[in-house]
């Protein structure tokens, strides 16, 4: 079996379902159709080799094999180093929550309007919040009242690196010092959002598809200290 993880040790709980889609055409909406991608993928089914180990590999630590993952079939050393760093980005161990980097996640994913990846995310960040309403008005907006400086802040600098990368200076990098920010905290707040303006990318530009069941089911992972 390949290790995807290096040494880390992780627990597993079944995220629960939550019974929301969004975007404009799924959450609230209609799902574009039954067809994953715009490119070839081989399925679980028709895999061999390096390829099948890497699905069983996946489904033994998550669940289940994302779409996002799938997309990588006719190139698996890239699946293979794709699910490496999202494992050490999004649970490693870090000065920043599973929460905050779920929003980091839902908001980067909003602001490039990628559906598959706020529906992954949103689906995992209400794993923390367990409040669809809440959910919903974070991905339309994420300046909202009830959210607190520290996070708000975070969530200011992963928007602007997705929309304006070339505006970021150091007071952006100061501002998030001043919410108490580590530096090595700010490392993993633009490694995160950098991410996934990376796997925005992959989905939107391969048409990678997504149904209410492919969003659901999947382990929730929490680094053992």
């Amino acid at each position: 079996m390949i290790i995807l993880w290096n040494d880390d040790i992780y627990l597993f709980t079944v995220l629960p379902s939550v019974n929301f889609i969004y975007s404009g055409n799924v959450y609230g909406g209609e799902h574009k159709g039954a067809k994953m991608s715009w490119i070839e993928v081989i399925g679980e089914g028709e895999a061999e080799g390096e390829l099948k180990d890497i699905y069983t590999a996946l489904k033994e630590k998550r669940g289940k094999v994302a779409n996002i993952m799938k997309i990588h079939s006719l190139n698996p050393a890239s699946m293979r180093a794709h699910m490496d760093m999202y494992v050490t980005l999004m649970f490693g161990k870090s000065g920043l929550t599973r929460e905050e980097r779920e929003m980091i996640a839902v908001s980067v994913s909003s602001a490039n309007g990628c559906d598959y990846c706020i529906n992954h995310h949103a689906e995992a960040l209400n794993h923390y919040w367990r409040d669809g309403k809440k959910i919903e008005e974070f991905i339309k907006n994420y300046d909202l009242p009830w959210l607190v400086e520290r996070k708000r802040k975070m969530i200011e600098y992963a928007v602007k690196l997705t929309k304006s990368p070339g505006g970021i200076n150091e007071n952006d990098i100061n501002e998030l010092r001043q919410q108490g920010f580590s530096d090595r905290d700010i490392l993993d707040i633009n490694l995160i959002a950098s991410y996934f303006n990376f796997v925005n990318r992959i989905a939107l530009g391969l048409g990678v598809e997504f149904t209410p069941d492919e969003i659901k089911g999947y382990n929730v992972e929490e680094v053992s200290e």
